[in-house]
């Protein structure tokens, strides 16, 4: 199929309109408007081959989880997602492929309510550059910055998922029976957003970011940006019944705190607001883990031992 051909196929696709939304695909940039009373967030990814998917993973999805690790973005902000642009670099590839990248990338946009409204495709190693934009009431947003002492530390989800996944699907370090390994790959190959559970989060938690490259990295983001400091209980993190039973307590803690790739949120809490949690989220899918405190740094505390991380997380240029 050729570039332009392909063009032409997404503007006959389903993705949603919205009314923010002058001029879309078809000129040589896209014309939006801002409703009052809104700020305007945008975030941008990149997803490449051999980096954040195993170079045989499906096309669908490839389109899905370049689109969710975005959403993810937004999500920790606390904003609705709106509209988003693809920035697509690829080898030639059979129509096939490209038709099932356009269902992976608009099942998750039907998902979300996102519109398509440009971008750019070029041939190269496979590449996926989405910038997805959104909005979020004025002084709502969710901030790294805002962490406090004494605020309670959430995660939703559960953690280490896709860090197993990759252990398994990348490494090939791990064996695992088929349902354990689909169960992973998909925690791998196809993050839930939390776009609702930072929505809901708006008003109540003090801080968020999501987890992308380790929850120890990620929580490390919020500290340093607030200045304040941590402590973990180890026993306390979410991990999933398949993580607890393939790996030892001390490897699962470890891929749950450094792996990455989970896209779960993590969030501060006030303990005046904490009862405020149990309307807004679903029931058992957010966990205590821990406390913010005053002395810089991160703690992590298994059976009250310092639980020693030989990493924090994943750094690309690590």
């Amino acid at each position: 199929m050729k570039e332009f051909d392909w063009i032409a196929e997404l503007q006959r696709q389903p993705f949603s309109r919205h009314p923010e939304v002058i001029l879309g695909i078809g000129d040589d940039a896209a014309l939006c408007t801002v409703p009052a009373g809104m700020h305007l967030v945008t975030a941008v990814d990149t997803v490449v081959s051999g980096v954040h998917f195993p170079k045989d993973t499906s096309a669908f999805d490839i389109g899905y989880k370049a689109l969710a690790v975005n959403l993810s973005d937004l999500a920790a902000m606390g904003a609705s997602p709106r509209w988003m642009t693809l920035a697509l670099t690829c080898p030639p590839v059979e129509p096939s492929w490209l038709a099932e990248f356009t269902q992976g990338l608009l099942t998750l946009a039907t998902q979300h309510q996102v519109s398509l409204i440009g971008g750019d495709t070029t041939a190269g190693h496979l590449t996926v550059t989405i910038q997805v934009s959104g909005v979020v009431p004025a002084g709502l947003a969710l901030l790294r910055s805002g962490a406090q002492v004494g605020d309670a530390i959430y995660v939703t989800g559960t953690l280490g998922d896709a860090g197993l996944g990759l252990l398994a699907e990348m490494q090939h370090s791990l064996s695992l029976p088929m349902d354990a390994q689909q169960f992973v790959k998909n925690r791998l190959n196809r993050p839930t957003p939390r776009v609702s559970e930072g929505l809901a989060l708006r008003g109540i938690a003090h801080s968020a970011i999501d987890i992308s490259d380790g929850l120890a990295a990620d929580l490390g983001h919020i500290l340093t940006a607030s200045g304040v400091g941590a402590c973990l209980v180890v026993e306390n993190l979410p991990l999933s019944p398949v993580l607890r039973h393939y790996v030892s307590q001390q490897d699962a803690a470890t891929l749950a705190l450094t792996a990455g790739d989970d896209y779960e949120l993590c969030f501060t809490v006030p303990p005046a607001r904490e009862h405020l949690l149990q309307r807004v989220l679903p029931s058992g899918n957010y966990t205590k883990i821990g406390t913010i405190e005053a002395v810089a740094g991160l703690r992590c505390l298994l059976a009250g031992q310092p639980f020693i991380l030989d990493k924090a997380g994943y750094e690309h240029f690590g």
